[in-house]
């Protein structure tokens, strides 16, 4: 299986007329760039560990008051989320967990790590920090938990922001079959990620995670990547165990929940995703009892949220009533 197919099977390709909307992309990002974003360093530094019943969870905050959860995307963790975090923390107490089986949480012995399980986590962890209710924001198979805790938690959501994610539609996408398929066979770790963390100029190639998830891949710096890579390269057998685990619609048959809840929705898509397509947008529009739409981003890739902070902060903004 060659490292191109890496989540790259769906029907969404690269919008046409990418190029064109470049200007827009990059204005956005020197928006970011002119307020602060937690380095590595300082990430780190912030990072505390919760003790659960599932593990040790790590967890970075920011703010206080009324609580934000952040659920990042397959195979990163709570870094993913540094940009937004600085720019929400005047508005909300922003909590980013790491998933158990990725990222830095230490996962407790024999614990599953299916979704249903990070749902509960989610809601242990909340009990701990002494959170009743959230706001939602979430991207890739952290929008596939999210939908998980509305239906199973809905008192405990004020609303949800969903970026490209599983829908009951999409999931899991086409395009993890053969990330799947390696990891049933101890291999996903070895054959791609361990690579890309020893090259990252691989990484950020066509055939990395860079070049097939993020819009302007040349800009995913080494600290990224060992952020993200590092831990699951480290523990490759837990890591192949979360991908397996993923190898089952988890959302089939949430519908009627997730119209029934009160909680406003709105959905922020790239249009360049190659993963998760338009049609799961859509989806994911007409799921919710309160949508508010659908705000598509021309050219964006999978983890877009992580390069367009301000545009995030913007959404979630204005669905909290703060804008």
């Amino acid at each position: 299986m060659q490292r191109r197919q890496f989540l790259g099977m769906t029907a969404g390709a690269l919008a046409a007329g990418f190029a064109a909307h470049v200007p827009l992309l990059n204005a956005t990002a020197s928006a970011a760039s002119a307020q602060g974003t937690l380095d590595a360093a300082a990430f780190t530094s912030a990072r505390r560990f919760v003790r659960t019943r599932f593990g040790n969870i790590a967890v970075v905050e920011r703010g206080r008051g009324e609580a934000a959860l952040f659920l990042h995307g397959f195979p990163l963790n709570g870094y993913q989320w540094r940009g937004a975090l600085e720019r929400l923390a005047p508005y909300r107490r922003c909590i980013a967990p790491d998933f158990l089986g990725l990222g830095y949480t230490e996962v407790a012995p024999g614990q599953s790590m299916a979704p249903d399980a990070q749902v509960a986590m989610l809601a242990e962890l909340l009990d701990r920090l002494s959170v009743d209710r959230v706001d939602l924001i979430a991207n890739d198979s952290g929008g596939q938990a999210a939908q998980l805790f509305l239906a199973t938690y809905p008192e405990r959501v004020r609303s949800i922001l969903l970026t490209n994610c599983d829908s009951e539609i999409e999931c899991p996408p086409p395009a993890l079959a053969p990330v799947i398929k390696l990891a049933r066979e101890g291999q996903f770790v070895a054959q791609w990620l361990a690579p890309w963390l020893a090259d990252k100029a691989l990484a950020r190639s066509a055939d990395g995670l860079g070049g097939q998830t993020f819009t302007r891949p040349a800009e995913l710096d080494d600290a990224a990547i060992e952020m993200y890579l590092g831990p699951l390269v480290r523990n490759a057998e837990r890591t192949n165990a979360f991908a397996i685990a993923l190898d089952r619609n988890w959302l089939e048959g949430i519908g009627a929940r997730l119209k029934a809840s009160a909680a406003p929705a709105r959905i922020v898509w790239g249009t360049g995703d190659t993963i998760f397509s338009d049609a799961g947008a859509r989806h994911l529009d007409g799921s919710f009892g309160h949508s508010r739409g659908v705000r598509r981003i021309e050219g964006a890739r999978l983890f877009f949220p992580e390069e367009f902070p301000d545009l995030i902060a913007e959404e979630a903004r204005r669905l909290w009533g703060e804008a």
